[in-house]
């Protein structure tokens, strides 16, 4: 008797982490069907490679400068914010969201320094560099992957889960930037 409840205890306690597996599973998924069919369309590597020029020499302050003007401005139609939401790969990432059939909710393309290069909608701040989405992807190299945790995004408003994944030069293989897709937590799972 004590051996069963034992086991049951120990079967319960791991079942969480087996449920928390399902849904990385759900968006590796996601990302090999959908999301890498797409991912390192011209328009979003023009995009990336073009910043990476503009931005190479920007230092830690330049960059806080930056956010802190975006954070001022965002909803004004600033140029900064309008730079990053109106341009041919912005208009590609919306294509996708309306393609998707409501699976994404937004798509923000980083530079090599996290800044935000296209998104498909305004973001809370324009340094993408001191979150997960980045420090677990293009520092990373090639390949490099980050799911985040289903949670109440408010740029968009929904319950989403984030796919990072690296972003590289089509030739070269070389990492250039990051790439997130937020994805509806409910649709995907």
């Amino acid at each position: 008797m004590k051996r069963a409840l034992l086991l049951s205890a120990a079967l319960f306690a791991a079942a969480p982490a087996a449920f928390a597996a399902e849904p990385h599973e759900a968006m590796q998924a996601y990302v090999d069907s959908e999301i890498m069919a797409w991912a390192h369309d011209t328009a979003i590597v023009a995009a990336i490679e073009a910043q990476n020029v503009r931005t190479a020499g920007f230092d830690a302050a330049r960059i806080t400068e930056l956010d802190e003007t975006w954070q001022a401005e965002v909803g004004t139609g600033s140029a900064l914010v309008d730079g990053v939401l109106m341009n041919p790969a912005a208009d590609f990432l919306r294509s996708r969201i309306e393609a998707s059939g409501g699976m994404i909710t937004e798509v923000i393309v980083m530079d090599a320094k996290g800044l935000n290069v296209a998104a498909s909608g305004a973001t809370s701040d324009y340094w993408q560099g001191d979150e997960a989405k980045y420090q677990e992807t293009y520092p990373k190299g090639a390949g490099a992957v980050h799911f985040g945790e289903v949670e109440f995004d408010e740029s968009s408003q929904t319950y989403q889960a984030q796919i990072s994944i690296t972003i590289t030069d089509p030739d070269s293989g070389a990492p250039i930037g990051a790439m997130t897709v937020g994805v509806d937590a409910e649709v995907l799972m």
